[in-house]
């Protein structure tokens, strides 16, 4: 959970002041895809707080009405970040984009003056700063969530990114890479758009990047929300770690057979596990209860996502 909490502030410290520069940046030229990109900042900066919001909350302590503890709260946050936040921002920002393209007007060509040197400089160049440092900032954002979901995919040995992404609990960070990783290309959208509004005169470049811009928030939004689903709804251990677990459970010495065997998270890398198992008829009670006490210490072996275990002896 530190490493999900660094990675939000991180993310959180650079989005906010990038989401003031873009406006700024809007207001002195009245780009359509500067727009988008404050709505897009604005949008992220309160993602952050969702999300540290779900950090919090998470840490409380299990009582009589969550006896499995608060874990899924980061679901849940992270769920309203797709859905109220990103969704909201990508419409906005689709929205504005197709106004821009249906009725063009060209970016205004205000200026801005650099404080102490009082010298004007063209507003557009005030743009291409700002989106060149949102990149930059993003870039270093993304690096501390690239490497965090790194370590979690080499820790479970998944194969690329996209499982990662299909198979991970820790949604705080996916939220975090996925979110940064968009900023990144919204931001080289936006300054892709700005510039070739600037070298051919036309406003349509300007007021596409601000439809791409919205476009790609809304299908990160769809994503991010069914990947919560699934968690939210009680989702189970990937497939070949559900297997690796019921070895060793059928493996014990005294076991004869698996009944039942289920596994679900009850929040980001955090499983309870549950079994139905038929022991050798000659075992007497107690050397029974030896048996299930070692199987439950080799479960928590070899599956650190492993927090509570329930084995019940079947007759």
């Amino acid at each position: 959970m530190a490493e999900s909490r660094s990675v939000v502030i991180a993310a959180l410290v650079a989005n906010g002041a990038i989401a003031i520069l873009k406006f700024v940046g809007f207001l002195i030229t009245g780009s359509a895809a500067m727009l988008s990109e404050t709505y897009h900042s604005i949008s992220d900066t309160g993602n952050q707080i969702f999300l540290l919001i779900g950090i919090r909350y998470a840490g409380k302590d299990a009582d009589r009405q969550h006896p499995f503890g608060y874990g899924k709260a980061q679901f849940f946050y992270s769920f309203l970040v797709s859905v109220l936040l990103f969704g909201i921002a990508g419409w906005e920002s689709a929205r504005h984009g197709y106004d821009a393209i249906v009725h063009p007007h060209a970016p205004g060509e205000g200026t801005a003056v650099l404080p102490l040197v009082g010298v004007e400089i063209p507003g557009v160049w005030v743009n291409y700063v700002v989106l060149i440092g949102a990149i930059l900032f993003e870039a270093y954002a993304l690096r501390k969530a690239y490497l965090e979901m790194n370590r979690q995919r080499e820790e479970h040995g998944w194969e690329s990114f996209r499982e990662a992404f299909r198979k991970t609990s820790d949604v705080t960070t996916l939220t975090a890479f996925t979110e940064d990783t968009i900023a990144v290309s919204g931001a080289g959208i936006a300054l892709f758009g700005v510039y070739l509004s600037r070298v051919t005169g036309n406003p349509i470049y300007d007021a596409v990047s601000a439809l791409l811009i919205g476009l790609l928030l809304m299908g990160f939004a769809i994503a991010l929300a069914w990947e919560n689903k699934r968690l939210l709804l009680g989702e189970s251990l990937p497939a070949n770690e559900e297997r690796e677990l019921r070895r060793v459970v059928a493996g014990w010495e005294g076991v004869d057979r698996i009944e039942d065997f289920r596994t679900v998270y009850f929040g980001p890398e955090e499983v309870i596990v549950t079994g139905d198992v038929e022991f050798d008829p000659h075992l007497d009670t107690g050397t029974i209860d030896e048996r299930i006490t070692e199987i439950e210490e080799r479960l928590l072996e070899t599956n650190p996502q492993v927090r509570k275990i329930y084995i019940e002896p079947e007759a």
